[in-house]
């Protein structure tokens, strides 16, 4: 698969991703879907552009015809950790820009970076949640998003410093066509500001972990503290 189609899968939520990741891109490459509040559009001029990380293919949002939507999870307990592989962390979100980022250099590696502005109430009680979530699920949940069920299994938490701001980090395998797909998820907070980043192997060569990349979220963590949003 190409990088511009692991960009576009990345943009989905990871629930929908292991089937539809092989489908390739439905539009163009880059086509940025348009803001259309004032929100919105601070948000996209923080989220990662094609200048910023010249090794990875970006996409914007995907098109209404893509699959989106909140994953439902299989019990209360763990409904953080699905709801924020959605197309916005939880239902509190008042906007969210998504990026998806498809490697040039590793074959297989599709990630996504979202930003989410949040009244900050909402935004320090999202990372409690889902603090309390992985205390409870650090086994395995499973997943329905638009009649696909998918289970996460190994799912744990593990570090993963950012700049600035507080974090959750954890990793989970999802299920894929091929071989089983490992994932990894970075949850920050920058004051009101919700920064998502989503890692994932489509491979299908059993590799052992994924990590979200260094320069991934680095750079958007650094563009968005420029852009003084949050």
């Amino acid at each position: 698969m190409r990088p511009t189609a692991y960009a576009r899968a990345a943009v989905l939520t990871l629930t929908a991703v292991a089937a539809a990741a092989c489908a390739g891109p439905r539009g163009g490459p880059d086509g940025f879907a348009g803001a259309s509040s004032p929100m919105r559009a601070a948000l996209a001029r923080a989220a990662l552009a094609a200048a910023d990380v010249p090794g990875y293919q970006v996409s914007g949002d995907p098109s209404p015809d893509d699959t989106r939507g909140t994953p439902h999870a299989d019990r209360a307990a763990c409904a953080p950790l699905a709801e924020v592989m959605g197309e916005r962390p939880d239902d509190r979100a008042r906007a969210t820009v998504n990026r998806g980022l498809g490697s040039r250099s590793v074959p297989g590696l599709a990630v996504s970076a979202s930003l989410s502005a949040y009244a900050e109430p909402d935004a320090r009680d999202l990372m409690i949640r889902l603090r309390t979530a992985l205390t409870r699920c650090g086994t395995d949940f499973a997943t329905l998003l638009d009649g696909r069920e998918a289970t996460y299994q190994d799912v744990r938490a593990v570090p993963y410093d950012v700049l600035g701001g507080e974090s959750v980090s954890w990793t989970a395998t999802a299920p894929s066509r091929q071989a089983p797909a490992p994932v990894h998820i970075v949850v920050v907070r920058r004051g009101a500001t919700i920064v998502r980043f989503m890692a994932i192997d489509l491979s299908g060569r059993r590799a052992p972990a994924v990590r979200v990349p260094r320069e991934i979220a680095d750079v958007q963590l650094a563009k968005l503290a420029r852009s003084g949003t949050g």
